[in-house]
């Protein structure tokens, strides 16, 4: 088992999920905007990918859609009726990252996940609400 996976399952088990780091987004040229939503991208459907197969044996699952349209680049993932979404918005040569959610929150200012490593936290918080209780005999 991967590490993410091990996380997953010690959720599953009654640890608490981390809450993810977000902060202040900011424009930066588009390129860049870009590329970063694409990585992201990727790890979350490699994430998506080993927490399904740790969710399969409690009947649950992570979803990850992708969405494109005019402007903006964005995927969701949903688990059990929770959902996330990064988004990287376009406006002439700038974009700007976005996190909406969990569960559609967003702030005053626009923030964006503090790193990489806080798409596992985003991802473990959308399990645990999913958290089976299960009596032990």
């Amino acid at each position: 088992m991967t590490p993410f996976m091990t996380a997953v399952q010690a959720l599953l088990d009654g640890q608490d999920a981390p809450t993810p780091e977000t902060q202040p987004s900011a424009a930066e040229p588009v390129a860049r905007a870009t590329d970063t939503q694409v990585l992201v991208r990727s790890l979350a459907e490699q994430l998506v990918s080993e927490a399904n197969s740790v969710l399969a044996a409690h009947d649950r699952s992570i979803d990850l859609v992708d969405e494109a349209g005019p402007g903006a680049l964005a995927f969701t993932l949903a688990c059990a009726g929770r959902w996330a979404r990064v988004r990287t918005v376009v406006d002439g040569r700038t974009a700007l990252a976005e996190l909406v959610g969990p569960d559609g929150r967003t702030e005053a200012e626009p923030r964006r996940l503090a790193s990489e490593d806080e798409l596992r936290a985003l991802l473990l918080s959308l399990i645990a609400p999913a958290r089976v209780n299960r009596p032990h005999h």
